[in-house]
């Protein structure tokens, strides 16, 4: 679907449902709702909705090793790995 073609009313989605979801989920392309004139909604296929917050989610993750680093709440990647490492030593010690 071209953007000029994905902005449908309600009333077109409400009588083409089953195309309209076919559609959806073959191209993966997102449908604008729109009621009285207004958009109001977005239809998406599952596994590009799904990909958007996977994506959201690790910009997230950036933004606030971003901030961390900023405020000065990092490790070196050595102090990192040293902690590890007494980490792992300490767990194949550990009697069972």
């Amino acid at each position: 679907m071209k953007l000029s073609t994905a902005v449908k009313p309600i009333s077109y989605l409400k009588a083409h449902a089953s195309e309209l979801i076919r559609d959806i989920t073959n191209t993966r392309q997102t449908l604008v709702v729109t009621h009285n004139g207004k958009a109001k909604v977005v239809v998406q296929d599952i596994r590009s909705y799904e990909r958007m917050q996977e994506t959201l989610a690790l910009l997230k993750i950036l933004t606030r090793s971003k901030q961390n680093i900023r405020r000065g709440k990092s490790k070196s990647m050595d102090d990192v790995f040293g902690s590890l490492d007494k980490r792992i030593a300490a767990f194949k010690h550990e009697k069972i």
